[in-house]
């Protein structure tokens, strides 16, 4: 009988599992030619703005694939209700039959986009990060923090959003977080402070347009064609780019971009050669760093996997 797994039941099961590893597994795995990951199914709507992405795929040999259903509709919070939706469903890869839906109402796949953020700054920030820069107020602006606790020594983070009220309510929930917070609505005081920016917001016009001399940033909100966060100068003045997925970032997010800006893909290394270290990552602390996360569904496969094992 098909297994229906509530949020509760995985929130209880995700703190038993070490994500960064399981995830990187996947990253690896992918970057080997070991997953069979077709184009992004896409529905987009104008009027209320939202999208909804169809991620699926499998790992060759393993036991199941899977179908995830993500959707993000960003006048939500003035009904009072989330922002994104969804569910993975779990099939086995034998013969076809459904093994479980996982009704997570998204937070599994805001849970592992935090963990590829978490990951690319194991990996690429600076040594010495005395700020950490976020831009966005939603939910990625909070579990991208939460997930970098692990893997980066510092615990000052400056937040920017687009008015006050987003700012003052993030600065509320936040309280609890074991950062100290600050904020403002004023980008460049990010560009200039911070080491590590992470950028999380739903933005079609580029919100960063300059960077500085041994800075990482990590993209993650622009996982559509529509969808920019910086602007290509920042990509092409950068001494490594970082893509989760080549081919998907060819079609969608800040290298698809760029690449109309004289981006040079071969010069793009993807994640997973560098977490198998195949390829060098940063060398150096001087260096520029970018990383463009579109979001893969060996991201998906692997933290499925993962909730599975423990029912």
């Amino acid at each position: 009988m098909i297994k229906i797994v509530d949020l509760s039941k995985i929130k209880s099961i995700l703190p038993k599992v070490d994500l960064i590893n399981e995830i990187e597994k996947g990253f690896v795995a992918y970057s080997n030619g070991e997953v069979v990951v077709p184009p992004v199914g896409e529905l987009s709507f104008d009027s209320p703005p939202g999208d909804v992405h169809i991620k699926y795929g499998y790992i060759k040999n393993d036991d199941i694939y899977v179908i995830k259903i993500a959707s993000g509709f960003y006048n939500n919070s003035e009904f009072d209700i989330p922002t994104g939706n969804g569910m993975i469903m779990v099939f086995d890869q034998k013969n076809g039959q459904p093994i479980a839906i996982l009704n997570d109402e998204c937070y599994l796949t805001d849970v592992r986009t935090a963990i590829a953020g978490a990951i690319c700054a194991k990996y690429f920030a600076p040594k010495n990060i005395n700020r950490i820069g976020i831009v966005g107020t939603g939910v990625q602006a909070r579990m991208q923090l939460q997930y970098l606790k692990g893997v980066v020594d510092c615990n000052d983070a400056l937040v920017w959003g687009r008015n006050s009220d987003s700012l003052d309510k993030y600065e509320k929930d936040m309280e609890k977080s074991e950062f100290a917070i600050s904020t403002t609505i004023n980008l460049d005081e990010v560009i200039n402070d911070c080491q590590l920016i992470v950028t999380c917001t739903p933005s079609e016009m580029p919100l960063i347009n300059s960077v500085n001399e041994g800075t990482h940033i990590t993209a993650m909100g622009s996982d559509t064609v529509q969808k920019q966060e910086l602007d290509p100068s920042t990509l092409l003045k950068a001494d490594v780019v970082i893509s989760d997925s080549l081919s998907q970032s060819a079609d969608r997010g800040e290298i698809h971009h760029a690449l109309k800006d004289g981006l040079d893909m071969n010069s793009v290394v993807e994640l997973g050669e560098v977490i198998s270290n195949k390829i060098n990552g940063r060398t150096s602390d001087k260096q520029i760093t970018v990383a463009d996360l579109t979001g893969v569904a060996v991201q998906d496969i692997q933290i499925a996997k993962a909730v599975l094992s423990y029912l």
